[in-house]
């Protein structure tokens, strides 16, 4: 079935004939008499498409272009009329429509309009359920957690979210800095607009210069055709820095520029160029340690520190663990076909002890790992890592903790069909100390 087309004329036997002829089409039809009743069928019908008479009996229908595009601006409005004028002409296609005929002169053009019309509002729509998507699933309601600490930061990143100030964001590694950035965007009016991240300490100083600014063909060897930098990528979205003190000292200064002028040079050219892009930056670095080394402009520090939030650590928010680990061992069996109903109350006590210097991540790739190695349909204490037992209370005896190192090396060995190099990545452990665990526990 090809994209629903709605006709939106008083006069019932032509829009009725209209209708049948598009029919005939492969398209399906909703009619209505007046702009009102249009409005009320395009939200509740799956309409890609609007034909429109421009006299109706309640509003004018150059108006009512701006209005349907306001409920669905995927949709593409072609409007019709018996009385054609340029300025009409012109003002409809400025309201946003498709294309602007005149009724009998041009009825050979419709249906080509259509097809062509049609085929513009099915990408439009696609790329708006991928944006909605994508919103959808950077909500702040989306930040799994229910301590004390996460809600802090939640409540503050929602504050700052529609404003335009420079964010930064404090953490450890791992606690969800990138996760947090991608909630403000798409939570601010720039969501429709690009987010773009980089890691400043992914890059060399002269690769991290260009990757942000951009560069003309010419400015040094091997640029062959000019090169558009983050900042312009990102002009009207955000832009985020991560590891922003790995920034070196004389990109800080181009970036202190950015932050005050909204202007910056690309490599090789002497035009200025204009962006207005949000910065959010992160580091897991003292900001102000780094100042009194000479490491960090204290200007530029100020300047993105407008609005800070704190993350805090998976250790200092461990009520939320089970909630996290439950949350990544759904998605995880997920993509991997696997019907596991949930964790082992001994597993997630475990979880819940030990120190997580990797915090969120760390947790996220031991679920991942455990969904991988696990045999039953619920998770169990012994497809977690041997260096999680070396932390754990001593409640749990040297025996019961070499039965379970035991049997987790064996699955492992079963796993990857001998192979103890592999066995020995998939236990994050040395070849060596796999070897010596093999003749310790006499498994072949």
């Amino acid at each position: 079935m090809k994209p629903g087309v709605l006709i939106i004329d008083d006069e019932t036997k032509l829009s009725a004939l209209l209708a049948r002829i598009i029919e005939l089409e492969g398209y399906q039809t909703w009619q209505a008499a007046n702009g009102k009743e249009g409005l009320k069928m395009l939200e509740r019908e799956s309409v890609l498409v609007v034909l429109s008479d421009v006299k109706l009996s309640d509003v004018n229908g150059i108006d009512l272009i701006k209005k349907l595009k306001e409920k669905k601006p995927y949709t593409e409005v072609i409007c019709l009329t018996a009385y054609g004028t340029i300025s009409d002409g012109v003002t409809a296609i400025k309201n946003g429509a498709f294309d602007y005929i005149i009724k009998g002169d041009d009825n050979e053009l419709i249906l080509p309009l259509l097809s062509k019309a049609a085929e513009k509002a099915e990408v439009q729509y696609k790329l708006y359920q991928l944006e909605n998507k994508l919103i959808s699933e950077h909500r702040f309601d989306g930040i799994i957690g229910k301590s004390r600490a996460i809600h802090v930061a939640v409540e503050l990143a929602k504050k700052v979210a529609p404003t335009d100030a420079t964010v930064l964001l404090l953490g450890e590694t791992g606690t969800g800095k990138e996760v947090f950035a991608r909630a403000i965007h798409y939570n601010s009016k720039r969501k429709q607009d690009n987010f773009v991240a980089i890691n400043c300490s992914a890059f060399s100083r002269e690769l991290l210069e260009s990757e942000l600014f951009g560069y003309r063909a010419g400015a040094f060897t091997g640029a062959l055709k000019d090169k558009k930098g983050l900042f312009e990528e990102a002009d009207g979205g955000t832009l985020f820095l991560d590891e922003i003190g790995e920034l070196p000292i004389d990109l800080q200064a181009k970036l202190l520029r950015v932050l005050e002028e909204g202007e910056y040079f690309k490599l090789g050219d002497t035009k200025t160029y204009h962006t207005n892009v949000r910065i959010i930056a992160a580091t897991n670095r003292n900001l102000k340690s780094e100042i009194e080394k000479q490491h960090f402009r204290e200007d530029l520090f100020y300047r993105l520190s407008v609005f800070s939030i704190s993350l805090p650590s998976l250790n200092d928010r461990r009520e939320d663990i089970p909630l996290l680990a439950n949350f990544y061992l759904k998605e995880y069996s997920g993509k991997m076909n696997r019907k596991l109903s949930g964790i082992d109350p001994i597993m997630l006590q475990q979880l819940e002890k030990y120190n997580w210097r990797g915090n969120i991540r760390e947790l996220k790739n031991l679920i991942e790992r455990a969904v991988i190695v696990s045999e039953g349909n619920v998770l169990t204490a012994d497809t977690l890592p041997s260096e999680l037992y070396g932390e754990q209370s001593t409640s749990v005896s040297v025996f019961e903790m070499a039965a379970v190192e035991k049997n987790h090396i064996h699955k492992m060995l079963i796993l990857t069909k001998g192979n103890k190099t592999e066995a020995a990545k998939l236990m994050s452990i040395g070849i060596t100390t796999l070897y010596r665990k093999i003749e310790e526990y006499h498994l072949r």
